[in-house]
């Protein structure tokens, strides 16, 4: 856990009162962001997206598998975090800790609720096999603000995946690597992040931002605006005009992040 001078927090909170940061930003002001497709050429997609000096990188591999029992005609899809040392001093060598699963499991709940990935469409032969869509992602620097940086660069993504032609033959399945088209989606998904420091709800949070903040909200909207999930995090409670307010400049920031994919 990080010790923060409390004139550190208190010269935050005095600027963020007075709608500005450290960096010049308005409290509803998004960092520089840029986006790269097809980085990996090992991979079927990838993308690198920078938020500020955040950066991330995710990677897409796909493979035949076995469908879930329950779901016989549905593909599998699954997300990974890997959190490296040499981002951040607080990230450790191990196993995923407490911090990375979250990350993974709130920017796959935001590709999931959205239903982006037509999995029926990922079905080659029902109840046998189906594609499985591996979600790899890096964190190369954190500065703040990994989840909207994840969720940017897994749609991204997924948007430049390019997938094989599979069928079933006479000798069973038959994949043609030569034969290629695009990952079927539906509708692209991102996220945006609020944190509350005093009174204020703050969006793209710096690193320091989030070290002094009391609460964490992420929001997920697709492309015809819709909130497809939320995750609460931190110990500060927030009130529902706070939530509201939060969710209204997460559908306004919806277009312009999804912009920058297109």
């Amino acid at each position: 856990m990080k010790i923060i001078p409390e004139i550190t927090k208190e010269s935050i909170k005095d600027l963020i009162g007075n709608n500005q940061r450290e960096d010049g930003r308005t409290i509803d002001q998004y960092r520089d962001i840029s986006i790269e497709t097809d980085i990996i050429s090992k991979a079927e997609g990838s993308a690198k997206v920078k938020i500020g000096g955040t950066k991330v990188i995710a990677g897409i591999k796909l493979q035949v598998g076995a469908p879930y029992p329950d779901n016989p005609n549905l593909g599998v899809l699954m997300t990974n975090c890997e959190m490296v040392p040499i981002a951040d001093p607080t990230f450790e060598v191990g196993p995923p800790n407490e911090e990375s699963i979250e990350l993974a499991r709130v920017v796959d709940r935001g590709i999931r609720e959205s239903k982006m990935v037509d999995l029926e469409k990922l079905c080659v032969e029902e109840g046998n096999h189906v594609w499985m869509i591996f979600i790899d992602l890096h964190v190369l620097d954190n500065c703040g603000n990994l989840f909207d940086a994840c969720e940017l660069a897994v749609t991204a993504a997924l948007n430049s995946t390019k997938l094989p032609t599979a069928s079933i033959g006479d000798d069973g399945l038959v994949i043609d690597k030569e034969n290629t088209f695009d990952l079927p989606l539906n509708e692209k998904v991102v996220m945006s992040t609020f944190v509350k420091i005093g009174s204020e709800m703050v969006i793209d949070p710096s690193l320091m931002e989030e070290d002094v903040s009391d609460g964490r909200l992420n929001i997920g909207v697709t492309e015809k605006g819709l909130v497809c999930s939320m995750q609460k995090g931190g110990m500060g409670p927030l009130n529902k005009k706070e939530i509201l307010d939060c969710v209204n400049i997460a559908i306004s920031k919806s277009s312009e992040l999804l912009n920058l994919i297109k």
